[in-house]
């Protein structure tokens, strides 16, 4: 009997592991749908939390302690009881006032581009459990907030900001000049949103009387129409669009005086943008970040109040001969100390800086501070990640604001994130490496793990079904350095074989492919690609982060030219060195930066690529967005060598192998000019190739079925032509 049962469990096994990995299952199934720890919000005593849970039908906010999460569950708000107000499925997110006695609901989220949205916001009273709408007249709104005192609320409104006398339940006014595509307070324009990754612009003060607040003026800035197709007559989108060398916003900060009812505008000189702006901890004074259009070139202003009106002063300065990017590594202390990253040793690191102009630094070494989680004051401890343990890894550490101390509160290996609890006590940990999803638990400042919220245990039981390939990390010699690289082989793989390979590249600047880190739908396709043969893999050449200024500011004026050296010389050497490797089946897949560097490869690239695939490619810096290319090209009139022999258009003559392009049609990131004017230059050159466009879909080419149909077509294309 027992063998009998033996040889049915190996049955079943081989069963289980038999079964086939399709785009349908990874794209339109849930099948490998990765769980998350949705709606967590440290409590003001640090000790507790909340989180959206649902359990069947039922949707509510649940308060945990952080010490003792599986027997502290208890709801704060069950959301389903008022399901014929607020259905449970438009519910978007939550946030509490500084007291914690009421709550912003936020419903029915719609997206405007990639991180501004407007919702309906509704507001819950926890102690009269009473439900009402932010505004029936003036809605939908975005940036909704209480003040600090609780007494008010503020939002925007088409491009005004607005405020709300909880008690009263008036709704003032405070800008009245906002108009589409003219004047923007309180949010940001586009091209602020999409590089500087800010939507909201404005700022209570500590005590309430102020906000501060960015204005734009777009007037100056040109218009981009974009067809929006389903109705007889195309419907236009249209929306200001500043492309490299053009007009900016001008944009101004200006703060008003809810006590008096005026604004002021503060007058900061000789500068393009505003980047980051805060007030201090305590006291009635704005910091703000200024650059110069070249990006070179940063200023920090303080802004304090002198009686009824506001002055400002530059206290600190930083130059680069290349850029200087911001972060929101930024935080002013108690004592109105400014703890921030600089890049000015060579390295990014952590310093500190008084408004007198002195500054410190804190952490040092050959690697890069990644983010900056804070302070806790009491005991002068900081918190970050950073790349030391490897620049494929990410690990949190803490230590001492003179730098002393430094402990690493994570596993060396993999990748790990922090969302800190007020304090600093506690903090949520994700943690994940390239073959295991993500892992959800509650640590101590420590690092001490205290429980597991989410495993996604479910999920590693689904990609056990399927004896995929482990995915692993090596070196790659590119034309000067030697490069982070990965792979995916083939599950039964044979060295004495010949196989194809298939590169995934990005290559730019602020994101790199090869991280210790699960992707999931990018990993699971891989591995399809893997069991249909191929070697797949990833490179991250000069320009990409974590290696220092040296690495990756190598770049500047000639975006795409040494990235491409490495990504082909990487390619030869590998090809070299692995007799398992076939050279004549080479293919390039990427995406947006990566498939700018697809289409530089394959026109470019010395006839090494079989097969490219570009999917929302730049094909030319020109047609992209001021403050990114700007960062890294300067304007197209100052540096017209690196324009022209870094765009793949003026290549188009040298296509060689299978090409195929794609790019949606609403992409608002990426205009379709970049792919209708490639596609121009390679009918001019007649040259053969293959495009596809999705109608109305944006930069992420996603919705309904396409991202199952663009995967298929891009596996299709793969097979047969490589």
């Amino acid at each position: 009997m027992k063998k009998i049962i033996l040889v049915i469990n190996l049955i079943l096994f081989n069963f289980t592991f038999a079964q086939e990995l399709t785009n349908e299952k990874i794209w339109n199934s849930n099948e490998f749908r990765m769980k998350y720890v949705s709606g967590f919000n440290s409590m003001k005593d640090g000790v507790h939390f909340t989180k959206l849970s649902q359990n069947k039908d039922s949707l509510y906010i649940s308060k945990h302690k952080f010490t003792n999460y599986k027997g502290s569950g208890e709801t704060i708000l069950n959301l389903s009881s008022y399901s014929k107000i607020i259905p449970t499925h438009s519910i978007n997110g939550y946030q509490f006032n500084n007291s914690e006695d009421k709550l912003i609901i936020k419903t029915s989220s719609k997206p405007i581009y990639r991180r501004s949205y407007t919702a309906i916001h509704y507001l819950y009273d926890l102690n009269t459990h009473t439900l009402e709408a932010l505004s029936e007249k003036y809605t939908p709104q975005t940036q909704v907030e209480y003040s600090p005192n609780g007494q008010q609320i503020s939002f925007i409104y088409n491009n005004n900001i607005y405020i709300k006398d909880l008690h009263t339940k008036a709704i003032v006014q405070i800008t009245n000049d906002g108009i589409s595509n003219k004047i923007i307070n309180g949010t940001t324009d586009w091209v602020y949103e999409e590089e500087f990754a800010i939507t909201k612009g404005y700022y209570w003060s500590p005590n309430s009387e102020n906000i501060a607040f960015l204005k734009f003026d777009e007037s100056k800035v040109k218009e981009v129409n974009m067809p929006i197709y389903g109705t007889l007559y195309p419907q236009q989108e249209t929306f200001k669009y500043p492309k490299a060398g053009e007009d900016n916003s001008l944009v101004t900060l200006n703060i008003h005086d809810l006590t008096i009812n005026e604004t002021q505008q503060i007058q900061l000189q000789n500068y393009e943008y505003i980047p980051r702006f805060r007030w201090a901890v305590k006291e009635n004074t704005l910091i703000a970040l200024t650059l110069n259009r070249h990006q070179n070139h940063l200023k920090i202003h303080h802004i304090k109040q002198e009686k009824e009106q506001f002055s400002s002063k530059v206290f600190y300065s930083e130059q680069s001969e290349t850029y200087i990017e911001i972060d929101d590594n930024l935080e002013i202390m108690s004592d109105n100390s400014l703890l921030l990253t600089s890049e000015k040793s060579g390295f990014k690191h952590l310093y500190k800086l008084d408004f007198n102009g002195k500054i410190s630094q804190i952490t040092n070494g050959n690697w890069d501070v990644i983010d900056f989680y804070g302070i806790d004051e009491k005991k002068n401890l900081l918190f970050y990640t950073s790349s030391e343990t490897g620049t494929i890894n990410k690990s949190i550490y803490q230590v001492k604001i003179n730098g002393k101390e430094k402990k690493i509160i994570s596993s060396k290996e993999g990748y790990s994130e922090a969302d800190f609890s007020k304090g600093m006590k506690y903090f949520i940990k994700t943690y994940s490496t390239a073959n295991i999803p993500n892992h959800y638990s509650l640590c101590n400042s420590n690092g001490k793990e205290l429980s597991v919220i989410e495993d996604n245990k479910r999920l590693k039981y689904s990609l056990e079904k399927y004896n995929l390939s482990d995915k692993y990390f090596f070196k790659l010699k590119g034309k000067v350095d030697s490069l982070n690289a990965s792979i995916i082989k083939p599950k039964n793989f044979d060295p004495m074989k010949k196989y194809p390979v298939y590169l995934h590249v990005y290559g730019g600047p602020g994101s790199n492919t090869v991280l210790n880190r699960f992707k999931g739908s990018e990993y699971l396709y891989h591995q399809l690609l893997a069991n249909k043969g191929y070697l797949v893999i990833s490179i991250d050449p000069r320009g990409t982060m974590y290696r220092g200024v040296k690495f990756k500011k190598s770049t500047y004026l000639q975006l795409g030219k040494l990235e491409l050296e490495d990504i082909t010389e990487a390619i030869k050497n590998f090809s070299k060195n692995n007799e398992f490797v076939d050279s004549n089946r080479i293919g390039i897949q990427g995406w947006s930066f990566g498939g700018y560097l697809t289409s530089l490869a394959m026109t470019k690239g010395n006839h090494l690529f079989k097969m490219g695939i570009a999917i929302a490619p730049v094909t030319n810096w020109k047609f992209y967005d001021n403050i990114y290319t700007e960062r890294f090209m300067q304007t197209p009139e100052e540096n017209k060598v690196g324009y022209s022999e870094n765009s793949p258009i003026n290549f188009a003559k040298n296509l060689e192998g299978e090409f195929l392009i794609v790019h949606g049609s609403a992409d608002d990131n990426v205009h379709l000019q970049n792919t209708l004017e490639m596609i121009e230059a390679l009918v001019q050159a007649d040259k053969h190739f293959e495009s596809f466009i999705y109608p109305n879909k944006n930069h992420g080419i996603y919705g309904g079925n396409t991202r199952n149909h663009l995967f298929n077509m891009m596996l299709k294309f793969t097979v047969n032509n490589l």
